[in-house]
């Protein structure tokens, strides 16, 4: 939603002893709006203009954007709106930056987030953390602003941008949200023909192919197709994607506009699942190179996403709109891997005693999971601007309903193989010659209904106020059929919640806007099927409950977050320097010190305080800048067990690292050379389920070289973890997941 400009700016700039004295994290704030104001009035010795293109009509957004690091708007608040108006820390990743550093798995694109962890789960999922607080296996994921489907593999070929929001969201997002969100904006018709074809050749037998091609078709309407080919072998662990993304617009800048589009993506590969870990003192240390693959040549890991969006939009006027989205999406993922472990040498178990050498053996215990999931969405989110009282409102509200029909069996491996292999032998083309068992689903029906409004309302031009509530209203029911010595299985929830929001802006001048938000999330016991087959049934000895039975058994969690903060335009307004302070607690989290068997308590406490940095833009014509940085000094468990080896009441959360940072850098040292730099860094966490290790902080170093050939056509060389690290990238409590090895890309750009 746009918003309103504040006031020119103040006429006199703090002095610079000032601006020296705020040296401390929270007096970055300041620092930054009093190095503006003094950028914004010093003399300049003389001023050289920036060649000028006419064109006969003006250049889209969508093009604009793909040429430059920073963002001023997102989508991810219900609407457009500008990233200043916006009361909590926003990250966007734009286009420009998923090209420089060729990030192609979605993924990918989260490690070079700050903030962000993960956690290896026992069936192949990365368990994603936001500020330590999970994102309940990639359930907080969302499309243009609708939930994806969890659980499954996602790549970049179709995405414009990546938004990550920071903090407590369910005003805006319903359950779940409590460390953040993450948006994937999808790349839109526009009207203007031009296409664009992008090869990649890199290590690991890496052949990838995207297009891009944009058509005008009238003076509204546009066609837009974005088409992924990929391939590669990295010594063992295959990735095949093939993809497909048809997008049709018409009455673009009408008063009704239309779209239709399509989306497929099909991957076939098989997994590098996990590495084991050698553990000297607490410290977890890496053993097996990141590049090597000790699985089965028969494990895989097969998806498919399909889905289907229709949009409508409706302009009563310039400053009134209704949008209106409907999405049928259908997914699909099917996981045979193998769990990797050092055996016995000479009989004895392999440990630091005992090293591990080229000869010692490596078992394969197999696992898997297969599910199904049918997904639903019609959201309508109006917009509107408005006086009243002498005071001016931004609203939005609107309505979203979701329907999911999933049918699940996590743990659905194959016979025990019983082949092994040696660390000398990687990748030795072994197949597991037994079959799965026949297969039993489980299924779980959910139902969501949520309304919501919010009010931007600017008391003078140059504060702002912001309230938003929203009611949601979720329903589900899991059945487990009979399954060998278990009856069948049923149990249904229903939660109706409340989620406020609030906010206050102070923004002096168009370069400067300050903010304080609390806000509010929720997590209802469903949010991603953590339901086992035969889970609702006492046991027939014992009368004992399942420990899902007792889950499904607890309300809601609940959490809420609090962050004050700043957002500056800086470099004469050519980047943007962000800076928050955050509380986020979970202040009734599930705990397992119940009285009974027969329900959990929620009598659980976290928080995690911190800040976040964020920074995106040019420092000079020829040099820019994308940084982010989430320091997190204090973070607990207030309130949790006090026994046992798992993360007890006292202890720093897992997967919380104090440090996390992403940097992206380049320079264009000739009129055709640009070149590149990033440092990627995590600090030192622990696993989950494991308080008495630690796994070592690291920083991985990546490097780019593009040279322009003309004006259609460019060369680009990418090296990624340059010094080949090895390091722990997700975290179990038995094993990791190893960072990618050093790889070498080659891409060819054509534009046309």
């Amino acid at each position: 939603m746009p918003h309103t400009p504040g006031l020119a700016p103040q006429s006199a700039a703090p002095s610079p002893s000032t601006a020296k004295a705020a040296l401390l994290p929270l007096g970055a704030m300041l620092l930054a709006g009093s190095l503006n104001a003094l950028a914004q009035t010093a003399p300049t010795a003389e001023a050289t203009l920036s060649t000028v293109t006419v064109k006969e009509q003006a250049e889209p957004e969508e093009v604009k954007a793909k040429n430059t690091l920073r963002a001023t708007e997102s989508t991810i608040g219900k609407g457009k709106q500008a990233l200043r108006d916006i009361p909590q820390t926003v990250t966007v990743m734009t286009e420009r930056l998923l090209d420089d550093r060729n990030l192609d798995d979605f993924r990918e694109v989260l490690k070079t987030t700050a903030g962000v962890t993960f956690m290896a789960g026992e069936t192949g999922e990365e368990d994603i953390r936001l500020r330590g607080f999970s994102l309940g296996q990639a359930g907080d994921i969302y499309v243009d602003g609708l939930r994806d489907a969890p659980l499954i593999e996602r790549d970049t070929f179709n995405q414009d941008r990546i938004e990550i929001l920071k903090g407590s969201a369910s005003m805006l997002f319903g359950k779940g949200s409590t460390g953040g969100v993450v948006n994937q904006v999808s790349k839109q018709p526009f009207l203007m023909d031009q296409h664009e074809i992008d090869v990649t050749l890199g290590s690991g037998r890496e052949v990838r192919v995207t297009g891009d091609f944009n058509l005008q078709t009238g003076p509204d309407a546009a066609l837009r197709i974005n088409a992924l080919a990929h391939d590669a072998d990295h010594h063992g662990a295959t990735v095949h994607k093939q993809g497909i993304a048809p997008t049709y617009r018409w009455g673009i800048g009408l008063r009704d506009e239309f779209s239709v589009g399509l989306y497929h993506l099909d991957t076939d590969g098989t997994p590098l699942y996990n590495h084991p870990w050698y553990t000297s003192d607490g410290v977890i240390i890496p053993t097996l190179p990141a590049k090597n693959y000790y699985g089965l040549a028969s494990d895989y890991l097969k998806t498919q996403s399909t889905y289907a969006t229709l949009g409508h939009i409706h302009r009563f006027g310039a400053d009134t709109q209704l949008k209106t989205t409907l999405r049928h999406g259908s997914y699909e993922r099917d996981l045979v891997a193998s769990v990797v472990r050092f055996g016995q040498t000479n009989g004895a178990a392999t440990n630091l005693s005992n090293p591990y050498n080229s000869s010692t053996p490596i078992t394969r215990t197999p696992k898997g999971r297969i599910g199904f999931s049918d997904f639903t969405q019609l959201q309508s989110d109006l917009s509107t601007r408005f006086e009243a009282a002498g005071i001016k409102h931004e609203l939005i509200a609107g309505v979203d309903l979701s329907l999911e029909d999933a049918q699940r069996n996590n743990s659905y491996a194959e016979a025990a193989s019983g082949l092994t292999t040696t660390v000398g032998t990687p990748n030795d083309g072994a197949v597991n010659p037994n079959g799965r068992p026949p297969l039993v689903l489980n299924t779980f029906k959910t139902q969501n209904l949520g309304v919501y409004a919010q009010d931007t309302m600017a008391l003078n031009e140059r504060v702002k106020l912001i309230a938003g509530l929203r009611l949601d209203h979720f329903k589900s029911a899991y059945r487990a059929p009979a399954n060998g010595s278990n009856p069948e299985g049923r149990f249904e929830i229903s939660d109706t919640l409340l989620s406020p929001r609030f906010g206050v802006l102070y923004q002096p001048n168009e370069r400067q806007s300050y903010y304080a938000s609390v806000g509010t999330s929720y997590n209802t016991s469903g949010d991603t099927y953590q339901f086992a087959l035969g889970a609702f049934v006492p046991n027939a000895t014992t009368g004992a409950i399942s420990t899902n039975q007792r889950i499904a058994n607890t309300p809601p969690e609940k959490s809420r977050n609090f962050e004050i903060g700043g957002k500056f335009e800086v470099f004469d307004q050519k980047a943007t320097l962000g800076v928050a302070l955050f509380h986020s607690e979970k202040y009734n989290e599930r705990n397992t010190d119940e009285p009974t068997a027969d329900s959990y308590l929620l009598s659980g406490k976290r928080h995690a305080t911190g800040m976040e940095f964020n920074f995106a833009g040019r420092l000079t014509p020829k040099w820019e800048l994308f940084y982010n940085h989430t320091w997190i000094p204090t973070a607990k468990i207030d309130n949790g067990t006090t026994t046992g080896n798992a993360q007890r009441e006292g202890d720093r959360p897992a997967l919380t690292p104090k440090h996390s940072a992403s940097l992206w850098t380049t320079y264009r040292v000739a009129p055709l050379w640009r070149l590149g730099l990033g440092l990627n860094h995590r600090g030192k966490q622990s696993p989950e389920g494991n308080r008495t290790l630690v796994a070592q902080a690291f920083t991985t170093v990546d490097a780019m070289a593009e040279y322009t050939v003309n004006e259609h056509t460019s060369v680009k060389l990418n090296v990624t973890n340059l010094t080949d690290k090895l390091y722990a990238d997700s975290l179990y409590r038995g094993f990791y997941a190893p960072g990618a090895a050093r790889a070498v890309q080659v891409s060819l750009k054509h534009l046309f």
